[in-house]
Parts: C-alpha cells; structure tokens; sequence
C-alpha cells in the first residue's frame, strides 16, 4: 500500500512541480484536476499514466499530431439537467453540443491511430461514442446559439408573423414621420427609440399637435418622444407575439431539456475524459520542457537516476540562462544507503531532493528529466527530514521535532522504505546527537530501507565506511578555488573545508589558528586527510574525462583507417578487373591477327569468316545482357577506372625512369617450357604454357588462352623463391 504523507510533498516541492503542470493544462477543470495529482495506489493504473503521457509527448514529433480537446466546463449545466422539469437556457445546450463534437472528434481519432497511441485509446474506448446529442441539439439550436425558426411550427408562424406586423410597424411610422416632418414638428434628429420601440423626436411646442403616446422627453425637456396613434396598434400586436414567441422557446427549451437529460451520465463521462486529456497534455509539455523521459521501472530493487536533473532548479536556471549540473545516483541491495558529506552550499540538499522528487513525480504518472538507461522500482513510502522544523505553536525545538520525526521512521521504515534526511543528527550536542544518529542509521540499515542522508558528523561518515552496504559521497569542491563543482562522487567522504572556506570569506588567519588549536588534533587531522583526498579525486576525474576524450580521438582515427583501407581495397579489385578485360582484349585482337595473316596467305574468305564467327559465338555466349542503366553505369565505372589507370601508369613510367638512370645487373632468365606456370612480367593472373612456337609461348588461363612474347613471361616458381 503506497501512503506518502503530506509533510513529504512539501519537504520535496512537489506542489511547486503541480503548479507548473496546471499552467500547461487548457481547462479550467485540467488546471484543478492537475493540483490534485497524488503518488498512485496501483502499479496498473500508474504504468497506464506514464504511458498515456509518453505518448502525448510523442505527438509532438510525429504528423499525427492529438487534436483539440479544449471545451468550456458544464459544472452548471450538470447540476441543472439534476433537477427534473427544470431547463436549460440556449447558451448552454450549444456548450453541450460542442463538448460532444470535441469528444466524438478525439474519440475516432484515437480509434484511428491506436497504433500510435493504445494507451491513450485505451482511455477513450471506455467512452460512449454517439451523435444523437449533436443531432437533437442542431436541430433545435443554430452555430451562433440561436433558436432556429423551424425548431417548431408554431415558432415558424409566430415570427412570420412577428415579420408581417414589424413591417406595418414601420410602414406606419414612415408616413408619420412623413407628414409632421413636413409640417416642421420634428427636431433635426427626427426619430428615436424608447423602451425598444421607435419613436418620433417631436419638438415640445408641437407635443400636442402630434397624435400619439409620450413615451419619454430629453434631458433639457425641448423634445418629446412620441409613438405615432398609427404605430401604436401594430406595437401591441408585436408585443403580443414576442409574449408567444418568448412562451414557445420556453416550450421548445424544455423539450429539449428533457431530451438531453437522460445522456446526463454520459455528458459528465464527456467532461472528465477531456479534463483528464487535458491533465495528461499538461504533464507532457511540462516533460517537453524538461527534457524528461519514462525510465525502465522494475521488479528488482534497484534505483539507477543517471545524469538526473533537478526539474524546478533546471527550469529557474534555464530562465536565468544558467547551466544546471546533472546527478547521477544509484541504490541498490548492495549499497543502499549513501551518507553525503562536504562543505555547505556544495550542493547535498539539492542532490537528496533531486532523488526524493523525481521518485514522487515518477509514482505519480509524472515523467522525469534523467538519461533514458535509468531505472528504478517503486516504493510503497517516501520518509523525508528536510529543512528547520521548528514549531513554534506546538512549542516543539528543531531537535524535539527530529526526535519526534525519527520515532515515525522507526515505525514505518521497511524494506519498500525510501528516507531522506537533511542534516542528520543536527539540534544537539554533537557528540552525543552524534551518537543518537549513528544508531538511527543502524537500525534503518538493518531493516534494509534505502535512503540518502546529509551530514557534517565525522563519525556518521566512519560508520558508512565500516558498513558493507553503505558508502560514503561528497559533493566535489574545486582543490585551488574552493568553489563548488556540484558533482556527486561515490565512495569517499566529504570534507566540510570548515578552515578552508573561513580562509577564502576574510576570517583572519589567526583567527582560524587559534580555532584550530581549541579542537582535537586528531579531528583536525581527519578532516584534512578528508579534504586531501577528495583533492585527489577531482584530479583523478579530470585525468580520466582527458583519457576518455583521447580514446574518443583514437577511435576515430581508426574509423577513418578503415574507411581508406576498405577505399584501397575496392581499388585493387577494380585494377584486377580492368587488367583481366584487357587481357582477354589483347587475346582476342591476337586470334584476330592469326585469322589475318592466313587470309593474307591463303586468300580464302570463307574460311576467314568462319573463323571469325566462331570467335564472336565463343565470346558471346560468355556475355550476358543487362539493362541499359547497366550498361551506361558499367561504361561510366570503366571510364572511373580508366582514368585512375592512367595516372597510375604515368607514376610507373616515371619510376621506370628513375630506374634507368641506376644500373640494374640482370639475372640470367630461366628457359621456359611447355607446362611451366608462368606470369606476365606486369601481371598477377597466372596460366601454363600449351605450346612455343617462334619466340611466342600459347599461355592457358583456363577461361582464356593468349599468345605472349617468351620476354614477357616469368616463372611462377622462380618468383616464389
């Protein structure tokens, strides 16, 4: 059972983080419902939370992006709807209509995109889908919130007529204003309107020539508001029908009231799904805002925050155009409670709310600015001790308080326990508050809860150190400025820089001396190994993230290495190709020769052309077709390859130059035969030797043969020894 009690969501500001969501949210009622957001009882209802918003927070990057569900609040109309044969007026059944359209509208789109979001859908499924409030509604009620005229047909006749009457009306005054215009009774103004009803501007002197009713004078009394005797029967036979056509809205309205009143139930589910969207819009600017993730939640006991951010510091700071500094945090079975030390304004409290608070947003559907490797498991309490509890009114000491405060731990504390203490063992005298706080700690250690405290007590510190699954943390100071690097590091303890600090503020240094002498030395000792040794680790850390940024480079450089390797390679093979095709050419232009010279011989042509064609069958069934973009990519690659030949036998010529000019002693060349291995001088393919006839070997490289000059060819064997 998960009880997280008040006291805890104030220590750690978590109204502050409630306040920000309601801003988000668009509704009145979101803004409401999202100050009252609590840790979550069930594990199910929680996980569906996280997700729904993880998945609104998606849709700001994708195209299908959550449509409007903004509406104004029916509270009113509710209550109202409660009451039987009481009735709506106009405004609000058109609120009704467009609560309804809003919710239809997010309903099927969600429907639509359950693939993006089944979470969400999974929300909406249990909504009633239906149009029949919109249709009863429009038909009654138009866009502007108006009665239509064919809401009923006695309306329809009521106002036609109304039409007819309000032209006699007008037709009337006309001729009234007509004739006492002309007679000169009337004032520049000429007409006016009364009580809703027009009126001639008759000048005071005149009143009583005017037939009519005085409905009204000016302020100085020199005009006479007058409705011509003409007007006056069409006016009441006005007013009569606007009394009917008032009495037939009323009855319209009613019925319509009555219409509706059954779908009340479904019309309050209406309402609180689109507030609980819009809670849930709310939670997912304010993650967009602080870059906040869902982390892995798991069944082991294990809480893993890396590069976790303060979320109400990040965003004052971000405000402030400050940087803000990431904490990484880890708890687990193994080392389960950690004991912060270090010199004030370094940053500890700050470190022990970061956990506290981004673990209560967490259980509270709410998601959290840490890198997306974290983890963590949910705990059934959070106990925090943060700040100066004095109560004034319950005549309570800060020490009484903590006392009183350690009791209620003492009782609820347990392995599903997360505690936070700020200042542990504070309010008495050190040595013996000291000691009273070493056994607290004991004794939350042995029930195996997880906690974060902060401390100045040296000999909190020892007993962290001496205790297998607990460790010591400091809060990084620089070694030569002494200023705050607000960087956690695990397993060393802190040094309050109690001296040091009081150096750097002005504190003369004699001052300090004689203080130091009023102390043990033995106190002051430790405390200087402390400070030394965190010296030493944050040189340690700065000699790491330099190794760190060099194995970057070197990787790097390796990368590139393999791309110009793999480059290299793709050349040679592209070489060999072109070698072989060129080989395969000479062989052909070779038999070509052959097939000439005995038709310059013999002069027959028939067999020339048989020979001929026997070659061209031979080298096309070896061929095979491909598309004309393969063979336009084939000729545009050999012309690449080409090119790159060329400047690479234009480096060979000039090498061979330079040979020349040294002089090279030759060797005795080995006489070759028939079925030696051979290469071409400049070549790598490798055939044996069919026949010799007249200086010129028949080389065979099983796909090919080629006639080749003996000065051209090396033994295989010879190369190899």
């Amino acid at each position: 059972m998960v009880s997280i009690t008040e006291k805890t969501l104030q220590d750690l500001q978590f109204p502050t983080v409630l306040e920000t969501i309601s801003d988000g949210c668009s509704t009145d009622i979101g803004k409401e419902k999202a100050l009252l957001i609590k840790p979550f009882r069930d594990k199910e209802e929680l996980m569906q939370s996280l997700m729904q918003t993880s998945e609104y927070v998606s849709s700001f990057q994708n195209n299908n992006a959550i449509p409007n569900h903004g509406f104004d609040a029916i509270t009113h109309e509710i209550k109202f709807l409660a009451i039987e044969d009481s009735f709506l007026e106009v405004g609000s059944f058109r609120k009704i209509a467009n609560l309804s359209a809003t919710t239809n509208v997010l309903l099927n789109f969600l429907k639509k995109f359950d693939d993006y979001y089944p979470n969400l859908n999974a929300r909406a499924s249990r909504v009633e889908l239906t149009k029949d409030i919109i249709t009863s509604i429009d038909a009654i009620v138009d866009k502007y919130g108006e009665i239509k005229d064919n809401a009923s047909p006695a309306l329809a006749g009521i106002r036609q007529n109304m039409n007819l009457v309000r032209g006699k009306v007008n037709q009337s005054f006309g001729v009234a204003l007509t004739q006492y215009n002309g007679l000169g009774y009337l004032d520049d103004i000429k007409e006016s309107f009364v009580q809703n009803r027009r009126v001639l501007a008759v000048l005071a002197m005149y009143r009583r020539k005017v037939k009519g009713s005085i409905l009204g004078s000016s302020k100085t009394g020199s005009i006479a508001y007058i409705e011509p005797e003409a007007t006056l029967k069409y006016s009441r036979e006005l007013a009569n029908l606007e009394y009917e056509e008032k009495e037939e809205i009323t009855r319209i309205l009613k019925n319509l009231s009555n219409v509706i009143r059954p779908y009340l139930p479904l019309l309050i589910e209406y309402q609180d799904f689109l507030s609980d969207i819009d809670v849930v819009a709310g939670k997912a600017k304010y993650a967009n805002r602080i870059n906040a993730i869902l982390p892995t939640i798991t069944e082991e006991r294990r809480l893993f925050f890396r590069e976790a951010y303060h979320p109400i510091l990040y965003l004052n700071n971000k405000q402030k155009k400050e940087v803000t500094h990431p904490q990484t945090i880890e708890l687990k079975q193994e080392n389960r409670i950690i004991v912060i030390s270090g010199p004030n304004a370094g940053g500890k409290t700050i470190s022990l709310k970061t956990v506290g608070l981004l673990q209560l947003m967490l259980q509270s559907g709410i998601l959290i600015p840490v890198h997306e490797r974290s983890e963590t498991f949910l705990f059934d309490r959070i106990l925090t001790d943060i700040g100066d509890n004095q109560s004034i009114e319950n005549h309570l000491s800060t020490y009484s308080y903590r006392l009183k405060n350690m009791n209620y731990f003492l009782k609820k504390c347990n392995r599903k326990t997360m505690f936070l203490i700020d200042e542990f063992g504070t309010g008495s005298d050190p040595e013996l508050g000291g000691a009273l706080a070493e056994i607290f700690l004991e004794e939350f250690y042995h029930r195996e809860a997880f906690g974060i405290i902060t401390t100045h007590y040296s000999n909190l510190k020892i007993l962290a150190n001496e205790l297998p699954y607990a460790t010591n943390a400091n809060m990084m100071f620089d070694e030569k400025s002494l200023e705050p690097m607000y960087k956690l590091a695990l397993g060393q303890a802190g040094s309050s820089f109690t001296f040091e600090v009081a150096q750097k503020n002005g504190i003369p240094f004699g001052l300090i001396n004689r203080a130091k002498k009023k102390i043990e030395v033995g106190k002051v000792r430790f405390d200087k190994t402390i400070a030394t040794l965190q010296k030493e680790r944050s040189k340690l850390e700065k000699t790491s993230l330099n190794l760190k940024e060099e194995e970057t480079r070197a990787r790097e450089e390796s990368k590139k290495m393999e791309n110009i390797n793999t480059k290299i390679q793709q050349k040679l093979e592209s070489y060999q190709e072109l070698y072989d095709s060129n080989q395969k050419i000479i062989y052909i232009g070779q038999k070509i020769d052959d097939i000439a010279e005995k038709y310059f011989n013999n002069k027959n042509k028939k067999e020339l052309i048989g020979e001929f064609l026997k070659i061209v069958e031979i080298e096309n069934s070896k061929r095979k077709k491909g598309t004309p973009k393969e063979v336009k990519a084939k000729v545009e690659k050999q012309k690449e390859i080409i090119a790159e030949v060329q400047v690479k036998v234009e480096e060979i010529r000039k090498e061979k130059k330079e040979k020349k000019l040294k002089p090279v002693v030759e060797k005795p060349k080995p006489i070759l035969k028939v079925g030696d291995r051979v290469r071409m001088l400049d070549g790598r393919s490798v055939g044996s030797i069919d026949s010799i006839e007249k200086n010129k070997a028949t080389v065979n490289y099983g796909i090919f043969t080629s006639k080749v000059s003996l000065d051209e060819l090396e033994l295989v064997e010879a190369v190899k020894k």
